[in-house]
């Protein structure tokens, strides 16, 4: 019983016989009660049944005797003779039990009472049954607490002469009654004791049976239960080694002993399975965060008491989450897996007996170093990952370039605790990504200032289009073939008032990362339609220049683009046409069919969809087949050695001649030498833009150039 003693089968069991016990002996005393009682009442019945026989007899004889004085006393009470009724009186009081003999005349006067010297001789009768006697006509029997009384009427012919009393002494009877009871009682008494006698045996065998039952439940149900509890709850809290209760029974008891050994043995192995599961991770095999982060907190308590050190090593995959996007998730396993194997590889070589390997989930890795000079040691085996992980892996029959940024702390000396060492592990890996990636690096205190600083970033950024720190500039887009603008690109820019201009490339990657891009697009979008629409027709054109905003993976994933774009294009007048979105590559091409719903809705609607930053990702020419855009933007990396690198012209060159045999523009970003354009323009590029064509400028600015 929670709370207070337990109250268990035994004492159950206790409980019940007690309560049983009480209730045999409350019976058997109101059973003796019942037998007093019955006694009693059977003594005073016996009384009564003897005191009537005795007054029944005592009646008898008196009217037997009173019938024959009053025959007999007739003729002398006619002729008075007195003596005759003298003798007769007195030898009927010789009779035994005879206390008294009267006879007396008509007016009540004792004739004669059996004395010789006749002292109530014509006294008045006026003892209490005297009126009784003198008013009847027939024979009377009355009674007294030591008396009984038979009357009789004396008569001669039809004339009454008086009448005669005898009277019986009750002392005899009554003695005899009370020796009739004494019998009876002492007889009574007898048979209860034996009653008594029995009963007391009775229950000491119930007792004895009790103790039986007792016993023989504690032997065959208690203990086997109580055996069972033990082995419970040592089960559930974890040992499962502990000796379990064998029973070779055929009754319900063993059944329950051997269900629960089978039940037991059963949870055993599940939880082997639950555990193994619990601390490996499904894909690689390798131990997950929970049992890293065990024997991780394990080996700090030992080695802080030994004054050793441990090294920590972040590994994260560089630009993973491309291959997810343009292969699929399956060819993302393939990766973890290549990984998964050259990092346990290079561990085992380099990272000491004691080394743990631990995937912390999606492309993460961890590795534990406590052997030698850990130091060293971490910084050997970081070297390796970083090589070994940055040559090529064939993922369905693609080759594949990617590499590993790797953050490294060390304990004692970063931190203290196992919370704050993997926190500076992962701040010294995301450092390691802000230096280039494919590197490692080790955590210094100044990389939490460079945390710090972000989440302030973040944190500014939420409300800063509200309060109209942010703005957009439109980059002019120029057609090659006659050199006049088309278009422009919006570009968002964010003027803090204490941190100053701050870079798209930081920003954008901030929105991008906490979702708040989701906010800052719609309205991006609906800015530039509303100032593209306010654009005039330039002279010789047909239509007014165009504007192609920016959209993230993250709008594009959400699914409610196409409505965003028609909404902004219905509350700004700006026709469908002049709108081009700008998508990049690895965007689209991560979901194909998501994508191409999207992109065929837009199309619908009018608007046009280009491809950014294309030749950076894995598109081939089936991939534009298959997605409906109308152009491509070169990557400004090959524009960029357009001039110098044969490789980035042959490149520049193959797109171009694809994208006009599907029917799509070409669009060249990061125009900024004349040799550049004129290369380009001889490609057959169709658009380009880049600071040599023109800087990004504010609405007011552009609207003048188009003037």
């Amino acid at each position: 019983m929670s709370g207070g003693r337990r109250f268990g089968l035994q004492a159950q069991l206790a409980l019940v016989m007690g309560v049983t016990l009480l209730m045999v002996l409350a019976l058997m005393g109101v059973l003796l009660q019942r037998q007093r009682a019955m006694q009693a009442e059977v003594d005073q019945l016996g009384r009564q049944a003897v005191h009537a026989m005795a007054a029944e007899g005592l009646s008898r004889r008196g009217a037997a005797m009173a019938q024959q004085l009053s025959d007999s006393l007739a003729n002398p009470m006619y002729y008075s003779d007195l003596d005759a009724i003298g003798a007769m009186v007195r030898q009927a009081s010789k009779q035994p039990d005879v206390a008294y003999v009267l006879v007396f005349d008509n007016e009540g006067k004792v004739v004669n009472d059996g004395s010789w010297d006749m002292a109530s001789y014509g006294q008045v009768m006026h003892d209490p049954l005297a009126a009784r006697v003198l008013a009847s006509t027939d024979r009377l029997t009355q009674w007294t607490d030591s008396t009984v009384e038979v009357s009789q009427v004396v008569e001669l012919g039809n004339a009454r002469l008086g009448g005669v009393r005898v009277g019986y002494s009750l002392a005899d009877a009554q003695h005899s009654e009370a020796q009739a009871a004494d019998l009876l009682r002492q007889r009574l008494d007898a048979l209860g004791r034996r009653h008594i006698g029995w009963i007391a045996v009775l229950l000491g065998a119930l007792l004895l049976i009790g103790a039986g039952i007792a016993w023989y439940a504690q032997r065959t149900l208690v203990r086997p239960i109580r055996a069972l509890a033990q082995s419970a709850r040592a089960i559930g809290v974890g040992d499962y080694d502990v000796p379990r209760p064998i029973s070779d029974r055929h009754d319900e008891v063993g059944e329950l002993v051997r269900a629960f050994s089978e039940m037991s043995d059963s949870i055993s192995r599940h939880d082997r399975d639950v555990r193994r599961m619990a601390y490996t991770d499904a894909l690689t095999g390798l131990t997950n965060r929970l049992a890293f982060r065990e024997s991780l907190d394990h080996r700090m308590l030992l080695q802080r008491g030994a004054g050793r050190e441990l090294a920590l090593l972040f590994a994260d995959i560089d630009d993973f989450k491309r291959v997810n996007d343009s292969l699929g998730h399956e060819a993302g396993d393939e990766v973890l897996l290549h990984f998964a194997s050259r990092i346990r590889d290079a561990v085992q070589r380099l990272g000491g007996d004691d080394a743990l390997v631990s995937r912390f989930g999606g492309d993460e890795f961890v590795i534990l170093i406590q052997d030698g000079d850990v130091r060293v040691v971490a910084e050997a085996l970081a070297e390796e990952m970083v090589q070994l992980l940055g040559q090529p892996l064939t993922v369905q029959g693609r080759q594949v370039f990617l590499g590993t940024s790797v953050g490294i702390t060390l304990f004692p000396e970063d931190a203290t605790g196992a919370t704050a060492l993997m926190k500076n592990g992962d701040v010294a890996m995301y450092q390691a990504k802000m230096a280039g990636k494919n590197c490692y690096r080790f955590y210094s205190r100044a990389m939490d200032q460079a945390v710090e600083r972000r989440v302030r970033l973040e944190t500014a950024l939420r409300g800063a289009w509200d309060r109209d720190e942010m703005s957009l500039v439109y980059q002019p887009i120029y057609r090659l073939s006659d050199n006049r603008i088309v278009g422009a690109e919006a570009l968002l820019r964010w003027q803090h008032p204490e941190m100053g201009a701050i870079s798209p490339a930081v920003f954008i990657d901030v929105a991008e990362q906490s979702g708040l891009i989701e906010q800052l697009g719609p309205r991006v979008l609906r800015a530039a339609c509303a100032a593209a629409a306010r654009w005039k027709l330039l002279e010789g054109e047909l239509v007014a220049p165009f504007v192609s905003v920016n959209v993230s993976p993250r709008q594009l994933r959400s699914g409610d683009l196409p409505e965003l774009v028609q909404a902004a294009l219905r509350d700004t007048g700006l026709s469908a046409d002049r709108l081009h979105l700008e998508l990049t590559e690895t965007a689209v091409i991560g979901d194909e069919a998501h994508a191409s719903t999207m992109l065929a809705k837009l199309h619908r609607a009018g608007v046009k969809v280009w491809l950014d930053d294309f030749g950076t990702g894995f598109s081939g020419l089936s991939h534009l087949r298959r997605v409906p855009v109308d152009g491509v933007k070169i990557d400004r990396s090959f524009v960029a050695d357009l001039q110098r690198n044969p490789d980035d012209l042959a490149l520049t060159t193959a797109i171009i001649a694809m994208a006009h045999s599907l029917g799509i523009s070409v669009v060249a970003e990061g125009v900024e030498k004349q040799g550049q354009f004129d290369l380009l323009r001889e490609r057959g590029c169709d658009l380009a833009q880049g600071f040599w064509l023109g800087y990004p400028l504010n609405e007011s600015e552009f609207i003048q150039l188009l003037t």
